[in-house]
């Protein structure tokens, strides 16, 4: 990305101050800054913060004379390779939408001939209200792209989807839009299952287990900027639906099973999602209820379908790479490699998920790579979107005839 030219654009949230850690990693693979300050964002974070990191002029004011002598509004719009928009408030968002042109910051985003990404982030009442549900549908559908946001505890108090993504997470978005487009798997088919299942035992409880599903996305959203058509199959989870990719929304691990057959026929398979091993016998109609001196309900599970083995075994529609994830908490090459044979797949994902290893959740993944034919590598700790990269580097390679075989 040497030499990229950057127009960020930064709003008025606390999250503004993330942008003095964007910009500085940013310069670091090689990017080129140029800031635009709202009046609102200037209640976070000042002009001379960003112009120092930046090293340019940080521009504030639609109506300078100076700067418009010097370069011009609609110049500095198209001077760039790529507009973002950090943090993108619900203000923001619905001005651009709306396509209005009030002050310097919106009359760039109208004015402007290059990509755009946003970065949203406001609480998450406002992140779920119908009119930013409104906002963000015709933005999309505009081609602006969306990064984040993520879940989790608010600068408000409150905890939900929100929270602007982090540095890492925007840069990995960058990249991908001003990378050289990557088509390695133009005309391929894929299907990836990310995140929990949940089993249910009467109307208000489940079993279920705490996968984000931020690294079966991830591969879906990675797989389908490669070039392929992919369907992901999810469980519930908070994580954004990628664009380009067909998301299918399901609860238990009959109805993820179901919708991956039903995507077939697949080239590639990633059983990213978590699903859980068992499930009620019977589902009650009413809630349990607990009963003096009763006891606790005696609760009976049956095994649920093995949804990688399934595809992996299959006769007929066997895709030709079918890759599984395994979650443990010791010994784990030895149950890895287990799991790779028992499931009869390629290939083998293996992470540690003990406590404290914040692999659930978490925005990094530390990964034992391993292949049917007895290859083994030991990955270091990426970010997750690092990860999915890696992943389906080897995934397009394999399905050119090289490597990974052994």
């Amino acid at each position: 990305m040497a030499g990229k030219r950057v127009l960020l654009i930064v709003g008025g949230g606390i999250a503004a101050y993330k942008c003095l850690e964007l910009i500085r990693r940013g310069q670091e693979r090689g990017l080129a800054f140029r800031c635009v300050l709202t009046a609102s964002g200037a209640q976070f974070v000042t002009p001379l913060s960003l112009a120092s990191l930046s090293g340019d002029k940080a521009f504030t004011d639609l109506f300078s004379l100076t700067d418009e002598a010097e370069i011009g509004h609609i110049r500095l719009s198209r001077e760039a390779d790529l507009v973002v928009v950090a943090p993108a408030t619900a203000d923001l968002m619905a001005k651009m939408a709306a396509g209005m042109a009030d002050d310097l910051a919106t009359t760039l985003l109208l004015a402007t001939d290059k990509p755009v990404l946003i970065a949203p982030a406001m609480n998450p009442r406002m992140w779920g209200h119908p009119a930013t549900v409104r906002n963000l549908a015709r933005l999309r559908a505009d081609g602006v792209r969306v990064v984040g946001p993520n879940p989790g505890d608010m600068a408000c108090h409150e905890t939900g989807s929100g929270r602007m993504a982090e540095p890492h997470e925007i840069l990995g978005a960058i990249e991908a839009l001003l990378a050289p487009a990557d088509r390695s798997l133009a005309g391929r088919r894929a299907v990836v299952t990310s995140g929990p299942t949940r089993e249910a035992i009467d109307p208000v409880r489940y079993l279920s287990n705490h996968s984000s599903g931020r690294q079966g996305h991830a591969i879906a959203r990675t797989l389908a900027e490669a070039g392929a058509e992919v369907t992901l199959v999810s469980g519930p989870v908070r994580e954004p639906e990628p664009v380009g990719v067909r998301t299918v929304h399901v609860e238990s691990a009959l109805d993820m099973l179901s919708a991956v057959e039903a995507a077939l026929p697949v080239d590639v398979a990633v059983c990213a999602a978590a699903v859980a091993d068992w499930r009620p016998a019977a589902v009650t109609r009413r809630k349990l209820k607990k009963e003096e001196g009763a006891g606790p309900p005696a609760l009976e599970l049956v095994e649920n379908p093995d949804i990688l083995r399934t595809l992996a075994r299959r006769d007929t529609h066997r895709p030709e790479l079918v890759i599984g994830f395994a979650a443990e908490t010791g010994d784990l090459e030895a149950k890895a490699r287990a799991k790779l044979a028992r499931k009869g797949c390629d290939w083998m994902l293996a992470n540690d998920v003990s406590p404290g290893t914040g692999v659930f959740g978490g925005a990094s993944n530390r990964v034992l790579f391993l292949t049917v034919e007895g290859g083994s590598e030991r990955w270091p700790e990426l970010d997750k979107g690092e990860v999915a990269r890696r992943l389906v580097a080897r995934i397009a390679a394999r399905l050119r005839g090289e490597g990974d075989r052994g």
